[in-house]
């Protein structure tokens, strides 16, 4: 019965270990398209270089 319950251990150490890299892959997944989001992130505001009219607000009336 020990050799079964080693190999039982061993399984669930390998289980265990292959967990932890597949959390860490994710995490690291994550974590770049974050950063690959943020880069490509379009501005909210786009200022015209040339041109452009700006609106006289009359507000004495």
């Amino acid at each position: 019965m020990p050799a079964a319950d080693k190999t039982i251990e061993k399984a669930l150490s390998l289980v265990a270990q292959s967990r932890s890299l597949r959390e860490r892959a994710l995490e690291r997944r994550r974590e770049l398209q974050r950063r690959t989001e943020y880069m490509t992130a379009k501005p909210v505001y786009i200022l015209k270089k040339n041109g452009g009219r700006q609106l006289s607000l009359r507000l004495d009336s």
